[in-house]
């Protein structure tokens, strides 16, 4: 990958501002957090028990008070009272103690949902990812794995397992499975967006570039993809695509602090150090913990 960027970036760029670039693109492989680095969607919208055999949990990155409320749980926990052995109840009131951050009353619900019915896929799918979230890799792995038995065409199921070899740096059995799910015409964005990530980690920021524009399409609304679409965009050298792609991601949440940390590297590589500096200093205020940003207001302070 180095050799790729620095093609574009040693005549033009300080070698720091090259390092940053590239230490930027390599390291996106970190976290598995929406905001502070990896990329994660929303929760499926509100489900009603009657479409509750395809719930699935996509993200739990977000705690969802409404989904979590006590209210919320009573209302489904009245129903499994009057319905003890429906697993698709288990499985919907697991998922709002997931979107509520309850992760031990989650998976003991989608574990009463897998007891009741073997062959529920979903709520297999749904345990993994409280497992990923507890830091049970090897079985929320597990989790995956079996709900491809029961349903080899289960596009969630893909997505979430190569997420899980993305972050631990298996970068060949991710590709894999992102690819497998887009074969199965999926419409989750975040497997273009994976796709694109991997594309982008090795060099080839065209095949990025079309996976991050796909995933925009699929969800027009997450800063995200514009942020991995922009840095591409910026190994290119293109910096107008760039800066709008960016501008694009504050426009959508100016909360995110990689937004910012990415417009200041796009004024870094125009040479304007002090709207450069401006911008990383708004994303050490969001988030002081993310280094790209720290690193860039040291290099351009003074």
């Amino acid at each position: 990958m180095a050799r790729s960027i620095r093609a574009n970036f040693v005549s033009s760029a300080a070698p720091r501002l090259f390092d940053a670039m590239t230490a930027l693109l390599t390291s996106r492989r970190q976290s598995s957090r929406p905001v502070r680095a990896a990329f994660a969607m929303a929760l499926l919208a509100s489900v009603g028990l009657a479409g509750c055999q395809t719930t699935e949990v996509t993200s739990l990155a977000t705690v969802d008070a409404e989904q979590g409320s006590s209210q919320n749980i009573a209302s489904l926990s009245a129903v499994i009272e009057r319905n003890p052995r429906d697993p698709e109840a288990y499985n919907t009131r697991g998922y709002a103690f997931g979107r509520g951050g309850r992760y031990g009353e989650a998976m003991k619900d989608f574990d009463a949902a897998i007891r009741l019915k073997p062959d529920f896929y979903q709520a297999y799918a749904n345990r993994a990812l409280i497992n990923r979230y507890t830091g049970r890799t090897n079985e929320a792995v597990a989790d995956y794995n079996r709900a491809l038995q029961i349903n080899p065409r289960y596009d969630t199921a893909y997505i979430g397992r190569g997420e899980i070899y993305r972050l631990n740096g298996r970068d060949q059995e991710a590709f894999a499975d992102f690819e497998k799910a887009i074969q199965l015409d999926t419409t989750d964005p975040r497997a273009y967006h994976r796709r694109g990530l991997l594309y982008q980690i090795k060099g080839q920021h065209d095949y990025a570039i079309e996976d991050f524009s796909r995933a925009i399409s699929l969800s027009s609304s997450s800063p995200e993809p514009y942020n991995g679409r922009g840095l591409s965009y910026l190994a290119k050298n293109d910096i107008d695509n760039a800066f709008a792609d960016f501008n694009a991601a504050i426009n959508l949440d100016n909360k995110v602090a990689e937004s910012w940390s990415n417009q200041a590297l796009a004024y870094e590589r125009q040479g304007d150090r002090a709207k450069a500096n401006k911008s990383y200093r708004e994303a050490v205020r969001l988030d002081p913990n993310y280094k790209p940003a720290a690193d860039g207001l040291r290099r351009t302070q003074g």
